[in-house]
């Protein structure tokens, strides 16, 4: 292959694909290196779903460089995930900023990339930390900044730019366990760094032809740790992950930067030309949403538990390996999709009906492309979801807007309100008749969720220690107990009126016994022996028992 002196369109939208696929390629081994025991998320996933999103991006504009770079700073805006893929995206977008009006990409542009990337990395992140993702690209833009240096001005090829660059970078990385403690004692290095030297790998494929690293075996050590939580490129963590884009006037933010440093860390706000991207650890949900609304209009809300996100990678990769039930062809007038995780879960959505299943739920709500693409591949032009979280709601809204189909959302905020949606589902009816009545059934069940406390807290049912057993209904804790069969009991106690309910359903998720779920069952036939019990293993995470009372 023929070293390349000069980046074209076509040569920038190759190195944004090579750089996708060695993503994916390397998604698992840089996910081994979050060291924390409460990571912020996947580092490898969320890198590799962010230069998807400028993936998709770049299939949609036009040819030339000025379009090409355009759709990577808006997909890099737009598709990021989590702190990574925010700081991901600052460097995806300076380098594409920084060569948008040239006629290519050469040494001396490729020096200004970088060193724009870098400025807004750091700019991005409110208490930068070092050790981390930050050091590696400040040591690349460097690195190419010292090739140019040495060299004659202006005549500095590409490739050796990327060679002192990556060069530049890998020592920066080599050097982030001495930076951080954290990875010092688990013995890796920075997990975002890793992820970002792959960039100039799939820079120096494209240029020269060299092939791609293959992932490396990740010790051990790298699955655990006990000492305490610290994010990619920021600083101590919190128990709430926040992200939402924000419609706001420029001059806004600085003020709106100064509301969020009072509610938490880690925080990030990148964008511009009234757009924002916007990310904050905290313990504080509420004011860290309220803080949007005095500026400007924030949309697209995510809201992560940080606390359950060990667990939830778990049943993550779980849940995307295990097969689903066979998915209904037929063509119907309307049809369902429907949110939710565990396999038991999804067979008996399936059985009532849902023609789609999207795994998502508790501590992991599913993008807005990935509810388009199963409202897209349901066989019907009107598609009725089921988000069955709360937290799943708004972005089930965003997904039906953005979708060609006429869709509806049915706001069901748990699995059983799902489940008493389907009761009334008729695949031949219209998306807003089944609306209407699918919302009146889910309406009339009453629900209840036990789980356990991860930390200690309070609440009006009383003090919480970590590891009590917590009793929820609509929301809200009412039940702590020490036992699980206990707390479940108790629940059951406050959601069911004598005379009034007929059917009592338990859906037993990981974490429940046979013999808790029998003195559950045995309770209820001893105090309420007019009520018809059904059981069901759902299999769900986090959750052991879903209850739902008609």
């Amino acid at each position: 292959m023929q070293t390349l002196e000069r980046l074209g369109a076509s040569d920038v939208v190759a190195v944004v694909t090579t750089y996708r696929d060695a993503l994916r390629l390397h998604q698992e081994a840089i996910n081994r290196l979050n060291v924390y025991p409460v990571p912020d998320g996947d580092t490898g996933t969320n890198m590799a779903l962010t230069v998807q999103a400028v993936v998709d991006a770049i299939g949609a504009a036009d040819t030339d460089l000025a379009s090409v770079t355009a759709a990577i700073s808006r997909g890099a805006l737009m598709g990021a995930r989590g702190n990574s893929g925010v700081i991901l995206s600052q460097i995806l977008r300076g380098l594409a900023e920084a060569v948008r009006d040239a006629d290519g990409i050469d040494g001396p542009a490729l020096v200004v990339g970088l060193q724009r990337a870098a400025d807004g990395a750091y700019r991005a992140v409110e208490r930068p930390v070092e050790g981390t993702i930050l050091t590696v690209v400040r040591a690349a833009a460097d690195g190419a900044a010292g090739a140019q240096a040495g060299g004659d001005a202006g005549a500095v090829g590409l490739v050796d730019v990327l060679d002192a660059a990556r060069g530049a970078a890998s020592e920066a990385l080599a050097r982030t366990p001495e930076l951080l403690p954290v990875l010092r004692e688990a013995e890796v290095v920075d997990s975002g760094g890793t992820g970002l030297l792959l960039l100039l790998d799939a820079f120096l494929h494209v240029a020269d032809g060299r092939a791609v690293p293959q992932p490396p075996e990740v010790p051990a050590a790298a699955a655990s740790t006990t000492a305490p939580p610290a994010e990619t490129g920021t600083g101590r963590g919190c128990r709430y992950e926040v992200m939402y884009l924000l419609d706001a006037p420029d001059e806004a933010i600085p003020s709106f930067r100064e509301v969020w440093a009072d509610l938490g860390d880690s925080i990030v706000v990148v964008g511009g030309d009234g757009v924002h991207n916007c990310h904050i650890h905290t313990d504080e949900i509420g004011p860290a949403i309220e803080a949007a609304l005095d500026v400007g209009r924030p949309h697209d809300i995510r809201v992560t538990d940080l606390w359950d996100e060990v667990e939830e990678e778990r049943w993550v990769r779980e849940a995307a390996r295990a097969p689903q039930p066979a998915q209904p062809e037929t063509q119907v007038a309307c049809a369902v999709v429907a949110v939710c995780a565990g396999s038991g879960i999804a067979r008996i959505f399936h059985s009532l009906g849902a023609n789609r299943i999207v795994a998502g739920g508790q501590s992991m709500n599913p993008s807005t492309a990935e509810l388009v693409a199963a409202i897209d591949d349901a066989p019907a032009g009107q598609v009725i979801v089921l988000p069955n979280n709360k937290n799943v709601v708004p972005v089930a809204v965003a997904a039906a807007e953005q979708s060609t189909k006429t869709v509806r959302v049915v706001p069901t905020r748990s699995v059983p309100e799902g489940f008493a949606a389907l009761l009334d589902y008729d695949p031949e009816s219209d998306a807003a008749d089944n609306e209407e009545t699918m919302k009146a059934s889910s309406s009339r069940v009453l629900t209840g969720e036990v789980t356990r406390a991860v930390r200690d807290s309070r609440s009006d049912a009383g003090p919480i220690t970590a590891g009590d057993y917590l009793g929820l209904a609509g929301g809200t804790i009412v039940v702590v107990a020490d036992s699980l069969a206990a707390a479940g009991i108790e629940l059951l106690d406050r959601i069911i009126a004598p005379g009034h309910h007929d059917i009592v359903t338990v859906i037993a998720g990981e974490g429940s016994t046979p013999a808790d779920t029998r003195r559950i069952t045995s309770w209820l036939e001893e105090h309420h022996p007019g009520v018809t019990v059904e059981e069901h293993q759902g299999g769900q995470p986090l959750y052991p028992y879903y209850f739902s009372v008609e």
